[in-house]
C-alpha cells in the first residue's frame, strides 16, 4: 500500500509531428513505410516516458504515441471494418451553438480522420502492433528505471466495446446487442493480452457518459441508460479472465471546447459506472461543467453506493486550457475525494488525454508536462496533510 496519493492521467500526450505524420501516412496507406513508422513510435514513446517520470507522474503511458486516435485505431487489429461514408456524430451542445461550432472548424479545432463502418464479421485480425505497443513501452519503462527503486508502473490504453460502437456505425449485426456480443469477445484478446504484460490496462470508455450527447441525443435518458447498461455488460464479459485491481476505466464528456451543457449528470449514471469491473475509475473533476460534481460521489459514499474495492482517480487537471493548475488547487480537489472514500482509495488524474486525436489539441506540449507536474506537486501537498492526521 503507498503511504502517499499517486499520480497518473488519462492517457494520451501531445503527438510531435513526426509521429503524426507517420500516423496519417499508416491511416491513408501513402508513403507509409513500416520500419521507419516503428523506429519514431520507439524513439517517442523513450521520450514521452522520461518527460512524465521527470514531471514525477507515478503511474505512466506511452502517451497514444502509435494511436491516430483512442476507438478509431481498432480497424487495424480486427476484421470486419472498412472505412466509409457516413454523416459523422455531432455533439448536441454544439449544435445549438452553430456559429461557435462553425468557427471551431475553421480553426481547425474538428479532428479529421478515416470513419471505420463494421461490414463484416469481427474477429481478431492482426496484434503486432499491439504487441510492438507493449515492448516499447515496457522498454522505455526499464530505460528511466533508477537503481535500488522500485520498477516504474505503466498503463496501456484500450478502446471499450461501447465506445467502438459509438464511433463505428455498424452495418452488419442485427442488433446492436449482437454487435456489442462480438466486439467484447474480440477486445478480450487485446485486453488479456496488455494485463499478461505486466502493464495495467485503462479501458477508456466516454460512451458511458459523452455517448449521450452524440449517438443517443435524439432519445430520453432511459433509453440512454439502458444501452450504457448493456455496454457495461459487455465490458464486463471482456474483462471475465482479469482481476478488478488491474484494470482502470475512464469515462468523459468529451474532451474539446465546448457549452457542455447537454453532458449528462454523473447522479444519473454513476450506479451504471460504478457497475462496471474496473477496479479504478478515472472521470472529470477539474472543468467547469462538471468540478461540482464531487458532490455527487459525497452522496453515494454517504450511500454505501462505491464498493470497498473501488479507487477514484477524479480529474484535478483541465485538459482543454492552458491554465497551470495551482497545487494547492489539486490539494484542494485530492482532500475533497479523501474525505469520501479515505486516502488510500484516490489517486490523482487528468480530465481527459492531452491528446485525443492525433494533431489535435488544445494544449501546447510544455505546459501539458508543467501542468503534471503541478499535479504530482499538489498530491505531495494533500498526501502530507492526510498522513500526518494520523501520525
Amino acid at each position: 500500500m503507498a503511504d502517499r496519493i499517486l499520480t497518473t492521467h488519462v492517457g494520451s500526450l501531445p503527438r510531435p509531428e513526426r509521429v503524426v505524420t507517420q500516423l496519417f501516412a499508416q491511416d491513408s496507406g501513402l508513403n507509409y513505410d513500416a520500419a521507419q513508422f516503428d523506429t519514431v513510435m520507439q524513439s517517442e514513446v523513450n521520450d514521452v516516458v522520461a518527460r512524465q517520470v521527470q514531471a514525477q507522474v507515478d503511474v505512466v503511458s506511452d502517451g497514444e504515441m502509435s494511436k491516430i486516435s483512442y476507438a478509431t485505431y481498432i480497424r487495424h487489429r480486427l476484421t470486419g471494418f472498412e472505412l466509409g461514408e457516413m454523416p459523422r456524430a455531432v455533439p448536441l451542445d454544439l449544435d445549438d451553438y452553430p456559429e461557435f461550432k462553425e468557427r471551431l472548424a475553421r480553426l481547425g479545432a474538428t479532428p479529421k480522420y478515416h470513419r471505420p463502418i463494421c461490414t463484416g464479421p469481427i474477429a481478431v485480425k492482426d496484434l503486432s502492433a499491439l504487441h510492438q505497443d507493449i515492448a516499447n513501452l515496457k522498454a522505455a519503462c526499464v530505460r528511466v528505471a533508477q537503481p535500488g527503486q522500485p520498477p516504474v508502473r505503466a498503463f496501456m490504453n484500450s478502446a471499450s466495446p461501447g465506445v467502438i460502437a459509438v464511433f463505428q456505425p455498424n452495418k452488419y449485426y442485427a442488433s446492436r446487442e449482437q454487435y456489442l456480443q462480438a466486439l467484447a469477445d474480440a477486445m478480450a484478446t487485446e485486453y488479456e493480452t496488455i494485463v499478461a504484460a505486466g502493464l495495467d490496462l485503462q479501458i477508456d470508455a466516454p460512451d458511458l457518459a459523452m455517448g449521450r450527447h452524440i449517438q443517443f441525443r435524439d432519445v430520453d435518458d432511459a433509453e440512454f441508460l439502458r444501452n450504457a447498461r448493456m455496454q457495461v455488460e459487455a465490458l464486463n464479459h471482456a474483462l471475465r479472465n482479469i482481476p478488478a485491481e488491474r484494470v482502470r476505466m475512464h469515462v468523459c464528456w468529451g474532451n474539446y471546447e465546448g457549452p457542455h451543457h447537454r453532458d449528462i449528470g454523473m447522479d444519473k449514471i454513476i450506479d451504471v459506472v460504478l457497475s462496471a469491473k474496473p477496479a479504478t475509475v478515472l472521470f472529470e473533476g477539474a472543468n467547469p461543467r462538471h468540478a461540482h460534481e464531487w458532490e455527487v460521489w459525497a452522496k453515494a459514499g454517504r450511500e454505501n453506493r462505491i464498493p470497498d474495492h473501488k479507487i477514484l482517480a477524479p480529474g484535478v487537471l483541465d485538459t482543454v486550457n492552458n491554465f497551470i493548475e495551482h497545487p494547492r488547487l489539486v490539494a484542494q480537489r485530492l482532500l475533497t475525494y479523501a474525505n469520501i472514500v479515505g486516502r488510500d482509495r484516490v489517486m490523482a488524474a487528468s480530465d481527459c488525454g492531452f491528446g485525443t486525436f492525433a494533431g489535435f489539441g488544445a494544449i501546447h506540449p510544455p505546459i501539458c508536462y508543467a501542468k503534471l507536474a503541478s499535479m504530482a506537486e499538489g498530491a505531495r501537498m494533500a498526501s502530507d496533510e492526510l498522513w500526518k492526521r494520523t501520525a
